[in-house]
């Protein structure tokens, strides 16, 4: 397995401490891979700093700011989950790692629809973070390709966007836009810690 592939399959492991044992010295004198983290490590700072922006305008607008006063409520919004459990434990499969992290920036991309609906006054913000997210994943892929993987052959058509969730009142709607920023900043918290860590091994 490539370096690459190693380090890219761990991206998203949870709990995070799988990330310190894992046997990733010789990866020091990859210069190429070296410059995709530095890159990237940028990239993925500046989309947490605009949904940490956009989570202060929901939190001062509609005055929804802690998550556990809202958990109760959860269980009540189609709110969509990004499944990330073959990028966990060491038994993990590459491929299907990869396919997972892609396919949540897509649902991101589309579950920020609601936050655009919701805030239209920032539609400049929201949407310039659907273009991140799309970039961020063309990223990996183009990664991937450099590396001349067997992934690389696999081609992703555009996709209708998923429609918004049926939220049952305009409450529920903000609730809900509370959580898809929450989750999407776990995400991509998850994804900066481990690109911070490897750049400085």
């Amino acid at each position: 397995m490539c370096a690459v592939t190693r380090v890219l399959a761990l991206l998203l492991w949870v709990p995070w401490q799988a990330l310190l044992g894992a046997p990733l010295a010789e990866l020091s004198g990859d210069q190429r891979f070296l410059i995709f983290l530095s890159n990237n490590l940028e990239f993925t700072r500046k989309i947490k700093g605009d949904v940490a922006a956009l989570q202060h305008v929901v939190c001062d607008t509609f005055q929804l700011c802690k998550e556990e006063e809202l958990l109760l409520l959860r269980q009540d919004l189609s709110i969509a989950q990004v499944p990330m459990e073959r990028c966990q434990g060491r038994s993990f499969q590459a491929e299907a790692c990869f396919s997972q992290i892609r396919e949540g920036l897509r649902t991101y991309q589309s579950s920020l629809d609601a936050i655009l609906e919701l805030l239209p006054g920032h539609a400049a913000l929201v949407e310039s973070l659907q273009l991140d997210a799309a970039n961020l994943s063309s990223n990996i892929q183009h990664q991937l390709q450099m590396e001349d993987l067997s992934l690389a052959t696999v081609t992703y058509p555009t996709e209708a966007r998923s429609p918004l969730p049926a939220f049952s009142s305009h409450f529920h709607h903000q609730v809900g836009s509370f959580f898809i920023l929450a989750d999407f900043q776990r995400f991509l918290e998850t994804a900066y810690r481990a690109l911070r860590h490897l750049a400085h091994l």
